[in-house]
């Protein structure tokens, strides 16, 4: 059976914030469709707006090795993380550049924004390329983020994406996005 587009929406009747953390809350929400008649209770993760930034530096991107404790390994990532509330997604991107890297952009070119799974997340991840970067040679991350920043040439990330340290599903989203600005083309 085939569906219309207006078949397969649902509508919110009620939602509640079961568990709260401090970088995200699982809610309960009840949902109807009222054009096929049915209903049902789902979780969702209402999580705060992510960053991604791509920095290429001599050929290099610039990314970030670091412990991840739900995995249990390290990885390596490009730099990122949370928004504040309220904070605009760009200026996240590049105060997480800074923070974890020591580099400054001078533009911020947003390269898409996308949810990381519309199944359970009602959150938004926003990729951004930053451009005119100028090094400061000092990182400033929070107390409990231990990392190290590195420089991997861009050929070496797209050959070990999805082995070993390179896991991280948004590194291979940031890099499809790269390509797809860069024409496909190195």
């Amino acid at each position: 059976m085939k569906y219309t587009d207006s078949e397969l929406i649902w509508e919110k009747t009620n939602n509640k914030t079961i568990l709260e953390t401090p970088i995200f809350d699982v809610c309960s929400q009840h949902e109807k469709n009222s054009k096929l008649g049915a209903e049902g209770d789902y979780i969702s993760i209402a999580a705060p707006v992510w960053v991604s930034t791509i920095a290429v530096v001599d050929g290099c991107f610039c990314m970030v090795r670091q412990f991840r404790h739900a995995y249990g390994k390290i990885t390596v990532e490009f730099p990122g993380g949370l928004a504040e509330k309220g904070e605009d997604p760009a200026y996240a991107a590049a105060r997480e550049l800074r923070e974890e890297t020591g580099l400054i952009a001078g533009r911020m070119k947003l390269l898409a924004a996308l949810n990381p799974n519309p199944a359970i997340f009602s959150n938004i991840v926003y990729f951004y390329l930053a451009e005119d970067i100028n090094d400061t040679g000092k990182s400033e991350t929070d107390e409990d983020e231990i990392l190290n920043c590195i420089y991997v040439p861009i050929k070496e990330v797209l050959s070990s994406f999805g082995n070993s340290e390179y896991c991280h599903a948004f590194v291979g989203t940031a890099l499809a996005l790269y390509m797809r600005e860069k024409n496909g083309l190195l």
